[in-house]
């Protein structure tokens, strides 16, 4: 069969509908990973998107099709189907979304049984082995479709982190960009003292405000404007489409980076839980590490991604792991991300210290940092062998984890190629404007000239 296999990417399916995504494929999909699993069950859940109903009925075609029973969620959070997969047991689970991606896409996030994420490297290739040869499987006995309702069950999972009754009476604005948050939130924060001002809580898969992508800055504009103009409100937070990522916005409607809302949760979890170790990506800020080692946890340096970082988790029993993305990840929770989690476990911490976000940043973070900028580049290995020799000649540490991270005392930067473009990303950090400044224009120099 003749498809677009850029569809398969390195953690999920995505793309354009119907061009690269569309009902035949899904059924194929649906098929395919029944066959590759030989589960007699899937739990399915879906987003909000224009297309997703249909992509959910071609799906499900496929699964029962193959012989293996639907166990229709209907409208969740990815971190919804994470949950679900592991509390009860399922083999296995997938999540139709594209994610922050704009209208025109759909796809799905496909995990196994204990919520283990099907990869690039792990299911999806076989998948799309599957998906080439197009041809389905005729079962001699059809699955079926079963409703299941997990809203409340998965509020309670989330308070079951944190004491509710330390959380204080805040007021908090959030964005759902009109995705899953905006039906997933409610129900656990019903449970709070909390006052939700709510934004953009309408189901739209058209995205008519902006997109549900919060780590573009643009994408947090009125978030950001409602909490600055008002003193009243302790917090924002916005999330993107499926919900499974959260940012947030502080008192004076300055944005807070993933790495440090990383910092936060493993603060709060490491003085409940002492000794424990916390996984963070590794163009997290310099201050992620220091705080945990501050704490008495073990901090252990990842590279980028829930496929790598998941494991590692596993193989070293971390109680968390961050990312400066926005993914958040639990062991308590089948070490899956979940960042409306993330947020009540700030609430709480916000609670008990009895300071403002700002304050309880500014006792932790003493660094400038670049944020990701990319730069198009014809030779992305050339390109990154070419900034590796001039740092190297100059006598700084060069390490390979991801991309590449030159080392300094006062200062990193790191060089990731895209997966899917050809971009090459750069992320730095220094304890001063002026070294920041003068280490990315070097470094940018060298990518771009």
């Amino acid at each position: 069969m003749q498809f677009d296999e850029s569809i398969f990417k390195a953690y999920d399916i995505r793309g354009i509908y119907p061009e690269q995504l569309n009902e035949n494929i899904a059924r194929l999909i649906g098929a395919g990973l029944v066959d590759y699993l030989g589960c007699s069950e899937v739990y399915v859940g879906q987003d909000m998107r224009v297309t997703s109903d249909s992509i959910f009925d071609a799906l499900a075609d496929g699964i029962i099709s193959a012989g293996a029973d639907v166990v229709d969620l209907g409208m969740v959070s990815t971190d919804g189907i994470y949950f679900a997969v592991g509390k009860f047991g399922a083999e296995a689970g997938i999540m139709i979304t594209a994610s922050h991606n704009p209208p025109e896409y759909n796809g799905f996030k496909i995990c196994k049984a204990g919520a283990v994420p099907l990869s690039g490297t792990d299911g999806l290739p076989q998948i799309k082995e599957f998906v080439r040869r197009g041809e389905m499987l005729s079962a001699e006995k059809r699955g079926e479709i079963r409703p299941k309702n997990i809203d409340e069950a998965y509020a309670q999972h989330c308070l079951s982190f944190i004491d509710i009754d330390k959380i204080k009476p805040f007021k908090i604005a959030v964005d759902a960009g009109n995705g899953m948050a905006g039906k997933t939130l409610p129900t656990v924060f019903k449970h709070l003292p909390c006052e939700v001002i709510p934004m953009f809580f309408e189901l739209d898969g058209t995205f008519p405000n902006h997109l549900a992508s919060p780590i573009e800055p643009e994408n947090t504009i009125e978030l950001r404007a409602k909490v600055a103009k008002d003193p009243e409100i302790s917090l924002g937070a916005a999330f993107d489409g499926d919900a499974d990522r959260v940012f947030l916005v502080d008192e004076k409607g300055e944005l807070v980076g993933g790495d440090m809302i990383t910092a936060l949760v493993a603060k709060r979890l490491l003085e409940k839980n002492q000794g424990e170790t916390v996984v963070y990506a590794l163009i997290c800020s310099r201050a992620v590490p220091e705080l945990i080692e501050k704490m008495g946890g073990r901090a252990i340096r990842s590279r980028v991604g829930h496929a790598i970082i998941k494991p590692i988790m596993k193989r070293e029993n971390a109680i968390f792991g961050g990312e400066h993305s926005g993914h958040f990840y639990l062991r308590d929770n089948y070490f899956a991300d979940s960042g409306l989690i993330a947020l009540l476990v700030c609430l709480e911490l916000l609670s008990d210290a009895g300071k403002p976000l700002s304050e309880l940043i500014s006792e932790i973070d003493h660094y400038y940092r670049s944020g990701e900028i990319n730069s198009k580049v014809d030779d992305r290995d050339a390109t990154i062998a070419k900034v590796r020799k001039y740092y190297e000649d100059k006598g700084f540490d060069v390490d390979d984890l991801d991309g590449i991270t030159i080392s300094a005392d006062t200062w990193w930067v790191n060089l990731r190629p895209s997966n899917t473009e050809p971009l090459i990303r750069l992320n730095a950090e220094a304890e001063t404007r002026e070294k920041l400044d003068e280490i990315v224009e070097q470094t940018l120099k060298l990518i771009r000239e």
